[in-house]
């Protein structure tokens, strides 16, 4: 299995090369060169299967001779050991034919945690293999960050830098971060908003001197074993749904594109998903480009849903290779019109390709509290803002006769102030994280400066 890079100029790697490199050096993001095909039997044989061992057959395919079939297992079984729920990732009925997948149960409350404590594992056991360390520089709206934090915390060959918009995070997802105590691990709050601070961690990838020097290494969703972590789940829940036998449509709330994409690799994998249905905030650049073809960036609203305030959605350009006919000079040159005139227009032909897999809707402020408030009165469920964006958008896309799922991306508790206003409930953090609030911070101040940025980190990598 080899990956090749979305802009066609970067040398195809193993899966492991993929995953430590993170970004390609030409820019692009990696893709598998092929998708591995899942049959209506091999599917059908998931039925009954731990969500651990679902994980291990689904991703199987995609990691060529990275690890063996035993050390595999392993990684996996410690890597969703932690996790609240049995299940992993249990689905709750909402109405009639209307399912909502709770993705919060890991350590840190949000979905990310179900690729960054695997990534965690992977990173780990590749790297003592090697004899070899790596400096991880993360961007995160606010969930990325934590879960990346509470992977690599402690961890012998890797030093963690995260990257966080001063004052346009949560304070729990804040805290998530700036709590932990290892040394190894830095959260670092820069002026500006999400974009900015994705901008500035591409641009150390691209700073090829600093990227070798420090051995640089990614683990937002531009990393593909990130994407294909979360495959997993459209698989488990599909054929808890009745998979391969019935087809079964998502909806997922997203602003980077990185856990849609996934949806759309397990479709392509051979997973019967009618639907993918996009779920936007006001910072709705994917629904604009589905529905009228310009990808444009425009100014970053902050939202009660930040974790979607992203003007910039990295992983569409994933889906955008394929689009249009895996095509890498054709992307750059879209990239390229991206960074210097702020956005393209989207060719009718891909356009259409996008549309036969993607379907979008947008949710304001006011809809998003409504739908809390309603979520709660009449279904029985507290709803973060992110998850309440994906249920409204649900309700009003689903087919009533194909099952819909909604993608429940984060804990309630980690937006209380949200969540509050619109029930008059202030959600509760778990016990295991009852004293986050008690616990003493380490927050580092950075200007939103390339090169400070770099000597932050020059001075705090262990030698």
């Amino acid at each position: 299995m080899k990956y090749v890079s979305t802009r066609g100029r970067a040398p195809a790697l193993s899966f492991e090369e993929a995953m430590l490199s993170g970004l390609a050096r030409d820019g692009g993001l990696y893709v598998p060169e092929s998708v591995p095909q899942m049959s209506a039997g091999d599917i059908r044989a998931l039925h009954g299967l731990s969500y651990e061992e679902t994980a291990f057959r689904v991703m199987r395919p995609f990691l060529g001779d990275t690890f063996d079939d035993a050390t595999l297992g392993d990684l996996i079984a410690r890597a969703y050991a932690p996790f609240g729920h049995g299940a992993r990732a249990p689905l709750v009925q909402l109405a009639p034919g209307h399912f909502l997948l709770e993705l919060f149960h890991g350590p840190t409350l949000a979905f990310k945690d179900f690729a960054m404590q695997l990534i965690g594992q992977f990173f780990e056991e590749a790297l003592t293999r090697r004899g070899t360390r790596v400096t991880i520089v993360g961007a995160t709206s606010g969930d990325t960050g934590s879960a990346a934090i509470e992977a690599f915390r402690g961890l012998d060959a890797v030093d963690v830098f995260i990257l966080y918009p001063h004052g346009r995070v949560s304070e729990v997802q804040r805290r998530q971060m700036t709590t932990p105590d290892e040394t190894n691990v830095h959260a670092v709050a820069i002026d500006g908003h999400f974009d900015d601070a994705q901008a500035r961690l591409k641009d150390m990838f691209n700073d090829f001197g600093f990227r070798d020097e420090v051995r640089l290494a990614g683990v937002n969703s531009i990393n593909w074993a990130r994407v294909l972590a979360q495959v997993v789940y459209f698989f488990s829940a599909a054929v808890s749904l009745g998979a391969p036998d019935r087809a079964v449509s998502f909806t997922v709330p997203t602003g980077n594109f990185g856990d849609i994409f996934a949806g759309y690799i397990a479709r392509r994998m051979g997973l019967p998903i009618a639907r993918l249905v996009i779920a936007t905030n006001q910072n709705d650049i994917l629904h604009r480009a589905m529905t009228g073809g310009d990808y444009r960036t425009g100014t970053v609203a902050p939202s009660i849903s930040p974790s979607m305030d992203i003007q910039v959605s990295s992983n569409f350009e994933r889906a955008l290779f394929d689009a249009y006919g895996r095509d890498g000079g054709a992307v750059a040159q879209l990239m390229d019109e991206l960074k210097t005139g702020g956005g393209f227009a989207i060719s009718q032909g891909a356009l259409q390709a996008l549309r036969e897999h993607f379907a979008s809707g947008r949710v304001s402020e006011e809809e998003t509290s409504a739908m809390i408030a309603r979520a709660h009165a009449q279904m029985g469920e507290l709803l973060c803002p992110h998850s309440a964006v994906g249920v409204k958008v649900a309700e009003e896309q689903r087919d009533p006769a194909v099952p819909m799922v909604t993608l429940a991306t984060a804990h309630p508790a980690k937006f209380p102030d949200a969540v509050e206003a619109a029930t008059g409930l202030r959600p509760a953090l778990p016990e295991r994280m009852a004293d986050l609030f008690a616990r003493p911070e380490r927050i580092t101040r950075a200007e939103n400066d390339l090169s400070a940025l770099e000597t932050l980190i020059r001075e705090r990598i262990r030698k």
